[in-house]
């Protein structure tokens, strides 16, 4: 496949019903999800002289590659009901819970240094003394 293949293909790939979706339609209510949608490709290619043992080494080598990728994730949905018209986000629940783990790591990490100050400090008298004599 060459670089132009993968072009047209991306064009083709990147449009509006990647963004948005069929409306969905029940009891007078409109319902049009809507998605976040990335993508990203490349392409190159390369020519040289062939390596000393190949056969034919008066020959050069080439090649060419190409790649192109695409990454889409539910955004919400717009609700259009009498007239008006909402946006509902998509609830991301991995977001909501990597955000905890690590509110509770920065916690403990706070807690374990406050216990630990509070450890050596309440030692340090004792170490005085002892290097006092």
């Amino acid at each position: 496949m060459d670089v132009n293949e993968v072009i047209d293909r991306a064009r083709d790939a990147i449009n509006v019903r990647r963004i948005f979706g069929e409306p969905i339609q029940q009891e007078g209510t409109t319902l049009i999800p809507a998605a976040w949608v990335s993508g990203g490709g490349g392409g190159g290619s390369g020519e040289g002289p062939a390596t000393e043992g190949a056969k034919g080494a008066e020959n050069a080598s080439k090649g060419q590659g190409s790649g192109f990728g695409l990454r889409a994730r539910p955004a919400g949905a717009f609700v259009i009901k009498n007239g008006t018209v909402r946006w509902l986000p998509a609830v991301d629940v991995n977001r909501i819970i990597l955000g905890g783990q690590v509110l509770a790591g920065i916690f403990l990490l706070t807690l374990g240094r406050g216990l630990v100050r509070r450890l050596l400090q309440e030692a340090r008298p004792l170490r005085r003394r002892r290097f006092a004599r």
